[in-house]
């Protein structure tokens, strides 16, 4: 049995089936966790989301900003921009289908390997969390996503503030931090106060912020955090750290880290995309 995680997909199941067949991956044997944005930008969402539920446990997910987007598209929530791609997902004859799979997927996933704790965003963790906070806070949100105030929610779920955790949050506010750590989170300042005005690199971090995983003190520090969202990072591999969005849909590459016996035994695997988009376009 084989365990790994695979970065932004955004609907390139092209080379999602290219990835899945230089790791030779077998749905009876291994566990793959795909770190959200499964769909939108890319030419084949669909298919993505299709392949997803036919592979059952085997391929696990969790949502992203993207997949958010989607759902919120469908209940007229939110416009499409020029560079999306949901159509192809919302007039599929088995729409309804795939985005009640999707809405069941959690925003943030653990997993024990060798006795150690893998944890798995789309975008960042504030520093203030543990894991099991990141894992109770994302279930709140799975809970509305689930349930019969989706619509509303999805509705409300939009804006940068408030851009700070306070434990008093209660209602849409709670939700919408949540949501904007797990999804969208790049940079903070030192204290955990989020910006989202700024996608550059780690190493371009502008004056006063911090990427999020370079905050001090952040709780999940002696914890593996994998995560995808960033394709200006790029392939990142530290200790305490893994960044697997390579921007698959910009031309990039679609990666995947096979672990080994324990979570510090890592392989890149990769293979090459072909553009479906072009920076700055």
């Amino acid at each position: 049995m084989a365990l790994y995680c695979i970065g932004d997909i955004q609907g390139c199941d092209t080379a999602l089936q290219s990835l899945l067949d230089h790791i030779g991956f077998s749905p009876s044997r291994d566990t793959v966790y795909l770190l959200g944005d499964l769909v939108n930008r890319g030419p084949a969402s669909a298919a993505v989301l299709r392949r997803c539920m036919q592979a059952g446990d085997s391929l696990r997910s969790l949502l992203g900003n993207h997949d958010l987007h989607l759902l919120a598209a469908a209940h007229g929530a939110r416009k499409s921009s020029r560079r999306d791609t949901l159509e192809q997902v919302l007039k599929a004859p088995d729409s309804e289908r795939l985005l009640e799979w999707l809405r069941q997927q959690p925003l943030a996933r653990a997993h024990v390997h060798a006795g150690e704790t893998l944890l798995m965003v789309h975008a960042g963790v504030l520093p203030s969390w543990s894991i099991e906070d990141a894992l109770a806070y994302a279930g709140e949100v799975q809970d509305v996503l689930q349930g019969p105030q989706l619509r509303d929610f999805l509705h409300a779920m939009y804006g940068n503030t408030p851009d700070r955790w306070d434990n008093s949050l209660t209602g849409t506010n709670r939700l919408r931090v949540i949501v904007n750590a797990l999804t969208r989170l790049r940079f903070c300042t030192p204290a955990g106060v989020m910006d989202f005005e700024s996608s550059e690199s780690a190493n371009s971090a502008p004056a006063g912020l911090v990427p999020w995983f370079d905050a001090p003190q952040r709780k999940t520090q002696d914890t593996l955090v994998t995560f995808g969202h960033w394709s200006t990072l790029g392939w990142m591999n530290r200790p305490d750290l893994l960044g697997l969005d390579t921007g698959c849909v910009w031309g990039g590459c679609l990666s995947a880290v096979r672990f080994g016996s324990t979570l510090s035994e890592r392989e890149h695997c990769h293979v090459q995309c072909e553009e479906a988009q072009q920076p700055g376009a």
